[in-house]
């Protein structure tokens, strides 16, 4: 599912839940719960429903052999979750509206729950016993609320329920005036995390989970090397998660049942709880925690291993202050106490990757201090810049941050900008495709002296655009094809025309509908082929894009994009971490980038054919109206 699918999903849901609960008994406030309950349950069915034939074959092949295996320790193996026939989704939807469908719902949460008990108290219950006003005589609001998310499809793919809930949450966020909802961080932006860290197992540490979405991307990563054989050993990863409201983690607890995640997801301020102990503790580290919170209380946080290593942000005290005035004193800014935490949250040899605003790369004061000390220490291993507009509630300027404690003798530092690597979703948000992630990290690879890695991945796009070109080929006989058929009928057409100018008029309609019919098929076969040529030169470009810059197939720094900068150089800029600092600038005379300049006369070219259309649409209304004056 593509981001316009997934909008048009959440927009017709939101819409068609939102009418309903206009004439339904609930407020916003009582009608999120169980509506985001039931988008778990339907998700949880989708799931189901794609392994219950292997589920039970291997169930009754169980029955007969001498360690015979309940469903449910089947079940788990197989999808991660069992779930009972009442507790599935199309059993709730057959039920009719005299029955008590508020009570089904409530007993179907409840079986989930005794199956998974991980899961208790997360599931919504008794709210759905409010589903049936006094005024109504059976459950129809209910079932209407049923047939509504039953247009989920279920044909789904990645960490599609994550974002179906945050989009709910903002919406009920907005509907009682809270302003927002939860913050969510693209799939494209985890994934490129992800492919530059490497999780192969172990343990994965969130201290600003939101609902999981960065679990799923490393689970993800870890299933497909284990498929395409590069990692057969690796081992699940452990994951440990932490999140400050209570709903955004019952949500991400739900979401890493979906995934099958074992997991120890709590609720905890990560500024004044550690319930994970994790000074030193984690593999990876993964978060993309809030931007410069000012209101963390100084006197909770710096007496903390985890956040004092480096060095604690604090304004300069006056001499004299008093005890009272130093306990109301808060951190001028957290960026910095979520960078010390990723870096005494990894073990010896982990590795992090994180968001942060563009602010913290120069920040100064007390954090020019602590910056200067990572970088001396040798943990920051990668910086990168991100494109703008790439998150959907947020327009700050962000960075993504990496640590590596293996490579701390190494004190350079790999410095990417990738601004202008982006694909155009709409007119204001844009992604990174699967290849631009995998051209990004390969950049990470060379300069790690992985050749290899280049060379399978330019390997595949020459399978990719042979196969392309091929499928081209087979497109463009057929549409040659359906130009001659076309040719053929237009040719008889024009034959009967001439005749009929000499004798009586004779037309044949299936000749015109055969016609009609064959022009249909030129215009798909037209559009097929040339969608797959522009398929074919879309990864022309992604290998032209790597073998322009690393000709050599090694790593070397390329003006505006990449530079490896020793200690010395980002000593003389003042420990910036400001990756516009080294990779250098391109400056266009317009300030735009070439993708930019081209969205813009697109636009333009856009509104000037809208503008020519209106053009004609008033001379035509214009003559006919002047033609009415001499009637």
């Amino acid at each position: 599912m593509n981001k316009q699918e997934l909008k048009d999903l959440e927009d017709r849901l939101w819409q068609a839940a939102d009418n309903l609960r206009a004439n339904s008994p609930l407020k916003a406030s009582q009608y999120s719960a169980p509506l985001l309950g039931l988008i778990f349950l339907r998700f949880a069915s989708i799931k189901y429903k794609l392994h219950e034939t292997a589920i039970l074959e291997e169930y009754l092949q169980s029955k007969n052999s001498r360690n015979a295996k309940t469903i449910e320790q089947i079940a788990l193996r197989i999808c991660g979750f069992f779930l009972p026939e009442k507790s599935r989704y199309d059993y709730l939807l057959s039920l009719p509206t005299t029955e008590n469908i508020p009570q089904a719902i409530k007993e179907a949460m409840e079986e989930i729950e005794k199956h998974r008990p991980e899961l208790a108290g997360c599931l919504p219950k008794d709210e759905y016993l409010k589903l049936k006003s006094e005024k109504d005589e059976d459950f129809t609001f209910a079932k209407d609320l049923l047939k509504i998310l039953k247009d989920i499809p279920e044909e789904i793919d990645g960490d599609i329920f994550g974002k179906v809930y945050e989009f709910f949450l903002g919406k009920f966020a907005l509907a009682e005036g809270q302003g927002g909802g939860e913050f969510y961080t693209p799939t494209s932006v985890v994934q490129l995390m992800v492919e530059m860290i490497e999780p192969y197992g172990g343990t994965i540490f969130d201290p600003a989970c939101g609902s999981g979405g960065m679990f799923v991307q490393s689970s993800e990563f870890v299933n497909r090397m284990r498929e395409h054989n590069k990692k057969k050993d690796i081992e699940p990863l452990q994951v440990y998660g932490c999140e400050k409201e209570e709903e955004t983690t019952k949500i991400a607890r739900m979401n890493m049942f979906l995934h099958g995640l074992h997991n120890k997801v709590v609720q905890a301020n990560s500024y004044y709880e550690d319930p994970h102990d994790s000074f030193e503790k984690f593999d990876f580290v993964m978060a993309n925690p809030p931007f410069n919170v000012d209101d963390v209380k100084l006197s909770s946080v710096k007496s903390q291993r985890r956040f004092n290593k480096y060095g604690v942000p604090q304004n300069k005290t006056k001499k004299g202050k008093k005890d009272e005035q130093e306990d109301k004193e808060t951190v001028p800014n957290a960026n910095y106490l979520w960078i010390n935490l990723f870096a005494t949250s990894l073990k010896p040899k982990g590795r992090a990757a994180l968001v942060m605003a563009n602010s913290a790369s120069d920040a100064r004061n007390s954090e020019a201090d602590i910056r200067e000390r990572l970088i001396k220490d040798g943990i920051v291993s990668c910086m990168l810049s991100l494109p703008k507009n790439m998150f959907y509630t947020v327009t700050l300027p962000a960075t993504l941050w990496f640590f590596d404690k293996a490579r701390t003798d190494d004190k350079r530092i790999l410095f990417i900008d990738a601004r202008n690597i982006f694909r155009q979703v709409d007119r204001a948000h844009r992604e990174f495709t699967p290849e631009q992630i995998q051209n990004i990290a390969c950049i990470r690879h060379l300069y790690y002296g992985d050749k290899q890695y280049m060379v399978d991945l330019l390997a595949n796009y020459e399978q990719q655009i042979l196969d392309l070109s091929n499928e081209a080929d087979k497109l463009h006989e057929i549409y040659n094809e359906a130009l001659t058929e076309k040719e053929r009928l237009t040719k008889a057409f024009e034959r009967i025309n001439e005749k009929a100018l000499t004798e009586v008029p004779i037309v044949s309609k299936e000749t015109t509908k055969e016609l009609k019919e064959v022009d249909r098929l030129l215009k798909q076969a037209e559009k097929l082929w040339k969608d797959k040529l522009a398929e074919q030169h879309y990864f022309e470009d992604q290998y032209t894009w790597l073998t322009e810059r690393f000709s050599n197939g090694e790593y070397e720094d390329v003006t505006g994009l990449c530079k490896a900068a020793t200690l010395e150089e980002i000593a003389e800029q003042d420990y910036s971490l400001n990756p516009g600092r080294y990779v250098g600038v391109v400056i266009e005379e317009d300030g735009m980038t070439e993708e930019e300049f081209k969205n813009e006369i697109k636009e333009r070219h856009d509104t000037l054919n809208s503008l020519n259309q209106k053009v004609k649409e008033l001379e035509t209304l214009i003559e006919q109206n002047l033609k009415s004056l001499w009637l």
